[in-house]
């Protein structure tokens, strides 16, 4: 009996210890998004951040082939929040639906659904076509491999990341948190958490919206002062 006590007992701190790990993995994220430290905005290097030229943006959204599981109303909404969010960095920024087959407002940023635009990707910035497309094939796959998986996160996460590039952000983030992030750089070397570097495997830790960093970034090179990453 006393054996079994102690296993019990042992069990139960094992969980507190667990649950306590989490509880403060949870609390560094949480800091993580809500402050930039100094020496904390790094780059990959794979790209050259640069100023929105006309100083403002116009996001169209349109819903033709979009999954049937994500609403009109549900996918504006990601928009919107993303369009707020980035807009503390200093640029004036719009969002409006387009009905299919309407013309969609000149000099706007088209958000739409399209495999062939999004290179199988869940989504992909092209500055040069103005459009911020999100992959059909990508999430439908995310379904059927994992239907009890959040998708309007993964959803609001790509929204918010492509629409950093158009914000000015064409490089990738170094820091595990922020939207802008990539986990590894394909050669080994893996992005960083205050904690150390993210092991490989863990869940998904970076942020939906722009961090405290994403905003800092952005409002450097609109300021003209971006330091090499």
């Amino acid at each position: 009996m006393l054996s079994i006590a102690r296993r019990l007992a042992a069990a139960v701190a094992g969980c507190m210890l667990a649950a306590a790990s989490a509880h403060a993995q949870g609390n560094l994220r949480d800091q993580e998004i809500a402050q930039c430290l100094p020496g904390e905005v790094a780059t990959w290097g794979d790209g050259r951040d640069r100023p929105v030229a006309t100083g403002a943006l116009l996001l169209a959204y349109r819903h033709d082939e979009a999954p049937p599981w994500f609403n009109a109303d549900l996918v504006l909404a990601a928009v919107q929040r993303a369009a707020q969010a980035w807009s503390a960095c200093g640029i004036g920024v719009q969002v409006q639906a387009v009905a299919p087959g309407a013309r969609v407002p000149p000099g706007a940023v088209l958000v739409l659904w399209s495999d062939a635009a999004a290179g199988g990707n869940f989504g992909l910035a092209n500055l040069r076509t103005h459009s911020l497309a999100l992959g059909p094939a990508a999430f439908r796959l995310l379904n059927q491999r994992n239907p009890a998986h959040p998708a309007a996160d993964t959803l609001q996460m790509v929204v918010s990341h492509e629409m950093g590039h158009f914000f000015g952000l064409m490089a990738h983030s170094r820091r595990c948190v922020d939207v802008m992030s990539y986990y590894d750089n394909g050669q080994g070397e893996r992005c960083f958490t205050r904690d150390g570097a993210m092991p490989a495997g863990r869940g998904d830790y970076r942020s939906l919206l722009p961090t405290a960093c994403d905003i800092a970034r952005c409002r450097a090179v609109h300021a003209g002062a971006l330091a090499p990453g």
